[in-house]
């Protein structure tokens, strides 16, 4: 919902910062994989309580999530990179809120779990439409820049990530804010059912079996 707002004004100081990576030599893929690793902290971090140290490695994570698409561009974007950093994204979202449940089983598992589930949700609605997406040639007008063609809805990256915030600092409330960010995932991936059903359904030619 706010990624068409926000990622016009991220655009220049990432690119910036990606032409000196470039310089240095620095692959997209490197960073891709590099802010992976660091992502993946948050586990263990969070099973600990060190929420201000969760959420630093979950900034940079994201922040390297946004510049290696930056530093691709430069580079040039490959289906390899693409696949990958998608990938990548999907594990360590779920990574987060494993990583309540682990500090508070008590408190947080329930909210995780449906959290995960939520996360299924938007991720294979997302994939399973640009696979169709890709087979009839369908460009994504609202965003170009990305490798695979990009279903908006209620809960995108922006608020994916104001949501991870917001659980680190106010650990204490994660039960409901979790609640609060599943429903918003649940309502994005009935959007996009209906959406990519609708539009499937009026390209896809009709075959007539004859006896």
């Amino acid at each position: 919902m706010l990624d068409t707002r926000l990622i016009p004004l991220t655009r220049p100081p990432l690119r910036w910062l990606a032409k000196r990576l470039d310089r240095l030599g620095i692959s997209a893929d490197q960073v891709t994989v590099g802010g992976f690793a660091i992502g993946l902290l948050c586990i263990p971090l969070l099973a600990l309580e060190w929420y201000a140290a969760a959420l630093v490695v979950i900034v940079l994570n994201r922040l390297s999530d946004g510049l290696d698409g930056a530093l691709a561009r430069i580079q040039g974007l490959s289906d390899s990179g693409g696949f990958l950093d998608i990938v990548l994204d999907f594990i360590f979202y779920n990574a987060v809120p494993f990583g309540f449940l682990l500090a508070n089983p008590e408190q947080n598992a329930f909210w995780s779990a449906l959290l995960m589930l939520s996360f299924v949700g938007t991720g294979t609605t997302f994939l399973a439409f640009a696979i169709m997406a890709n087979k009839y040639q369908l460009d994504s007008p609202e965003y170009p820049q990305k490798s695979l063609y990009y279903m908006g809805g209620l809960a995108e990256g922006t608020e994916t990530i104001v949501a991870l915030v917001l659980f680190c600092l106010f650990p204490q409330h994660f039960p409901w804010l979790a609640g609060i960010f599943a429903v918003m995932c649940w309502i994005t991936t009935a959007a996009r059912i209906r959406a990519g059903f609708t539009t499937l359904k009026a390209l896809s030619p009709r075959v007539r079996t004859v006896d």
